[in-house]
C-alpha cells in the first residue's frame, strides 16, 4: 500500500525514492496487472470459454428443460411426442405410436413426411437431418411454409433431447427409401446411411435413452405420467390414432396402466371431460362444448362443466403443447364465462349477477381448452405459459357467443348455474369482510355491539345469550339474567329475512351486523364453532304472533347463514308465558290458549276468584317473573333446535322436507307461500291475529 501511496504523492522526492516508487510499481503490476489483490484473481482472455454445437445444452440443462429432475425427465419424451403431433396438426399424419422399452428407453413414431435427409444448402457437409439433430435454434418452424402451426418454436426441442441422451437413433422413412443415424450426448456417432427400401412406410422414428449423467442412475420414466400425456395428446386431436406400448415388467402390479392400447377420441375434448367427471352430477345436464375458427387461421376448442361436488380442474393446451401455467388463451375463456353469465344474469332479472367475476365462475368447473394458433408467444423454453395479449381477444370473442347462446338454450340448468356462482360471489365477499374485520381485531380490540350486555365469564363454557325483542324486553332480560354467564342483546323489531334478501342488503342491516359481531363465529362457509362466544344461543320473544314471526326470521337466519350452529346444539328456544294465573296463593302460568284452558281444569280447582292476565310481551313482565319462568335455568324449559341430518339415510327425507319447508314459507316465491296456506288452512281452528 506504501508504493501505491508513493505513485499519487505530488511532493518533492529524492531520485532515490522515485525509483523505489517506479521498482515497487512494477513489483505490483507483476503481482497483479489487473490492479487486484492477488495474481489467483487474475481474469484475462483465457478464462473466456466459447461453449460449441449442444455442450450448453449438457452444462446448463435448466435453461432448456428446467431442471434434471423427475419432471424435467419426462419434459424430453414430451419434447419428441410434440414433433410427431406436429406432423398431425399440420394434417401430414394420422398416427403416432409411443413405446416405452424395458430398458427405458423410448420410441417414438408417425406416419408424416420425414425429417429431410438431403444435403443442407448452407452447412453441406452435413444433411438437414444431422444439422436438426446436433445444432440448437434449427428446424423447419420458423418461417412458417412448412408448418402454419406447430408446437416447436424455438428449433431446440429436438437437439436438447439428443444432447441430454446417452444414445439416440433416428430413421426416416421417405420417398420409399429408409434412412438411419445415431447419435449420443449430442454427437453423431454414425454417418447417415441408406438402411433399405421401404414400400408402404413413411415418417420419422425417433429412439433415445436419458444420460444418466445428467438425471442420475435412478431416474427412470414413470409410464403412468407418459400414459396420461399421450392420451392427452389423443384427446385434443378428434382424427389422431395414438398407439401406446409399454413393457410389462415396468408396470407396478394393479396398475391402470394399460400395455398396449389404440387411443382415439372423435369427441375430443368432450370427450376428455366426460372421463375427468365420470358420473358426478353437475349444475347443468349438458357440458359448455364446442370448437371455433379464430382468424381463419387459427382454431379454439373448449369443454367445460359444472360439477356438484365443486371439484374442479383446468387443463388448457395450445398447439398441443400443455401449459399449466396458464398464460392468455385461459384469461380469454374466463372472461368469456364472467361477461356470459353476468349479462344472462341481468337479462333474466338477477340482482346479484353484478358482483360476478371470472373467480366465481371458474373456481370448482371442469375446464378443458385447446388452442391452435400460429406463431404462440410462449414464456420459457418449457412453454409452460402463453403470453400473447392478442390471444386473450381472440378467445374470448370466440367463446363468447357461444356461451351466450348455449345459456339461452337451457334457461333451467342456466338458472341453476346463475344461482350456485352467485352465491360463490356473496361467500367471497363474506370471507372479504371478515378478514377485513380479522385484520382490524389483530391492532385492536374487536368492539362488541353498544345494546349487548356480555356476561362477565370470558370463557364460553356454560355462558348465554339471550336474544331478545326490543329495548323494553331487554331491559327487563338484563335485570332478570345472571351477570356472570348470561348475556343479553335486545333486536330492534323484526330482523331481515336472509332467504329473500340480497347479499347486499344482509351485509347493510345492522341488526345482523350486531348478532354477527356478538357471536363472534362467522357465517357461511367460514362459521367456526371453536369461535362461538357463547355455549347457548337463546331466543326469547313475545309468546304471540310477532314473537313467533320474529323467532322464525331468527330461525331461518341462523339455518341458512350458521347451521354449524344448530347441527352442534347450541341453538334454543325459550318458552316464555302467555297468561299468569293466580288465585289465592295459587299461582302458575300459561304458554298458550290451550295450556291455559287445561291449568284451569286441573290446576285451579278450588273456591276462590281466578285472577287471569295476559302478558302484552316481555317487556311488561317483572324481572323476578322473568327470571322465574323463562331464564332461570332451574325452573325455565327450553327447547333445543335441532336440524335432519342428511348423511344419515334414515333423516333424508325430513332434511329435504326442512329445507323445502324454508324455501316455501320464508323464500323469494310468494306463491309458494299462497299455496302452502290453502293447503294447511283447514287445520286452523283459532286465529290469533
Amino acid at each position: 500500500m506504501s508504493a501505491v501511496r508513493d505513485l499519487f504523492d505530488d511532493g518533492p522526492k529524492s531520485g532515490r525514492k522515485r525509483k523505489t516508487a517506479k521498482s515497487a510499481r512494477g513489483k505490483a503490476e507483476a503481482r497483479d496487472p489487473g490492479g487486484g489483490e492477488a495474481a489467483s484473481a487474475a481474469y484475462t482472455a483465457k478464462d473466456i470459454e466459447v461453449l460449441e454445437g449442444l455442450e450448453p445444452v449438457r452444462r446448463r440443462p435448466g435453461m432448456y428443460v428446467g431442471g434434471t429432475d423427475e419432471r424435467a425427465l419426462h419434459h424430453l419424451a414430451a419434447e419428441v411426442l410434440d414433433n410427431a403431433m406436429d406432423e398431425v396438426v399440420a394434417g401430414h399424419a394420422n398416427w403416432v405410436e409411443f413405446e416405452l422399452a424395458a430398458d427405458g428407453g423410448v420410441t417414438v413414431r408417425d406416419n408424416g413426411r420425414g425429417i429431410p435427409v438431403d444435403r443442407h444448402p448452407k452447412i453441406k457437409d452435413k444433411s438437414a437431418l444431422e444439422v436438426i439433430m446436433t445444432t440448437l435454434h434449427s428446424g423447419g418452424k420458423f418461417g412458417g411454409s412448412a408448418y402454419k402451426i406447430s408446437g416447436g418454436l424455438h428449433g431446440v426441442g429436438i437437439s436438447v433431447v439428443n444432447a441430454l441422451s446417452d444414445r439416440m437413433s433416428v430413421e426416416v422413412a421417405r420417398d420409399r427409401q429408409l434412412w438411419r443415424q445415431d447419435y449420443s450426448r449430442g454427437m453423431a456417432k454414425t454417418k447417415l446411411k441408406k438402411a433399405g427400401t421401404v414400400q408402404n412406410r413413411r415418417g420419422t422414428t425417433i429412439t433415445f435413452h436419458p444420460d444418466p449423467e445428467i438425471f442420475g442412475k435412478s431416474a427412470a420414466f414413470k409410464p403412468d405420467r407418459l400414459y396420461r400425456m399421450v392420451r392427452s395428446k389423443a384427446y385434443l386431436i378428434r382424427d389422431v390414432e395414438i398407439r401406446w406400448a409399454c413393457d410389462k415388467s415396468l408396470l407396478a402390479e394393479g396398475s391402470e396402466v394399460p400395455a398396449k392400447e389404440t387411443l382415439h377420441f372423435p369427441g375430443g375434448l368432450q370427450d376428455y371431460l366426460a372421463a375427468s367427471v365420470g358420473d358426478r352430477p353437475c349444475y347443468t345436464p349438458e357440458p359448455f362444448a364446442g370448437a371455433s375458427e379464430i382468424n381463419g387461421e387459427g382454431r379454439v376448442e373448449w369443454a367445460v362443466c359444472w360439477p356438484g361436488d365443486e371439484n374442479g380442474f383446468l387443463g388448457s393446451y395450445v398447439n398441443t403443447v400443455p401449459t399449466p401455467q396458464g398464460g392468455s388463451h385461459e384469461a380469454g375463456l374466463r372472461t368469456a364465462l364472467a361477461r356470459g353469465l353476468r349479462a344472462y344474469g341481468e337479462l333474466v332479472g338477477t340482482k346479484r349477477a353484478g358482483q360476478i367475476t371470472t373467480e366465481d365462475v371458474t373456481d370448482g368447473a371442469c375446464i378443458l381448452l385447446s388452442l391452435f394458433i400460429r406463431e404462440p408467444e410462449f414464456q420459457g423454453q418449457t412453454k409452460e405459459r402463453l403470453g400473447m395479449p392478442s390471444a386473450q381477444k381472440a378467445v374470448e370473442n370466440a367463446i363468447r357467443d357461444h356461451f351466450d347462446h348455449w345459456l339461452s338454450g337451457d334457461p333451467k340448468g342456466s338458472k341453476a348455474l346463475l344461482d350456485r356462482v352467485a352465491e360463490r360471489a356473496e361467500e367471497r365477499q363474506r370471507r372479504r369482510q371478515e378478514r377485513e374485520m380479522a385484520r382490524k381485531s389483530a391492532t385492536r380490540k374487536l368492539r362488541l355491539p353498544g345494546k349487548l350486555a356480555d356476561c362477565a365469564k370470558n370463557a364460553a363454557d356454560g355462558t348465554e345469550i339471550f336474544l331478545v325483542e326490543g329495548d323494553s324486553a331487554g331491559g327487563s332480560a338484563k335485570q332478570a339474567r345472571r351477570r356472570d354467564t348470561q348475556a343479553v342483546l335486545p333486536l330492534r323489531g323484526k330482523i331481515l329475512n336472509v332467504a329473500s334478501a340480497s347479499a347486499d342488503k344482509l351485509r347493510a342491516n345492522q341488526e345482523l351486523h350486531d348478532l354477527i359481531q356478538a357471536l363472534g363465529c362467522g357465517t357461511g362457509p367460514d362459521y367456526r364453532d371453536d369461535r362461538l362466544r357463547y355455549d347457548r344461543v337463546i331466543i326469547m320473544t313475545d309468546a304471540d304472533v310477532d314473537g313467533a314471526h320474529i323467532a322464525s326470521l331468527l330461525l331461518t337466519f341462523f339455518y341458512r347463514e350458521m347451521t354449524g350452529l344448530i347441527e352442534n346444539g347450541h341453538l334454543y328456544l325459550a318458552m316464555p308465558p302467555l297468561y299468569r294465573l293466580s288465585q289465592g296463593a295459587n299461582v302458575a302460568y300459561a304458554r298458550d290458549d290451550h295450556h291455559k284452558d287445561a291449568l284451569l281444569k286441573d290446576v285451579f280447582t278450588g273456591r276462590g276468584k281466578i285472577e287471569i292476565s295476559r302478558f302484552k310481551g316481555l317487556g311488561e313482565m317483572p324481572p323476578a317473573q322473568l327470571r322465574e319462568t323463562t331464564m332461570d335455568p332451574a325452573t325455565r324449559t327450553l327447547l333445543r333446535v335441532v336440524i335432519p341430518d342428511e348423511g344419515n339415510p334414515e333423516d333424508v327425507d325430513d332434511a329435504r322436507d326442512t329445507a323445502r319447508l324454508v324455501d316455501s314459507l320464508m323464500g323469494k316465491k310468494p306463491e309458494l307461500r299462497f299455496r302452502y296456506i290453502q293447503e294447511n288452512a283447514k287445520f286452523v281452528e283459532k286465529l290469533d291475529v
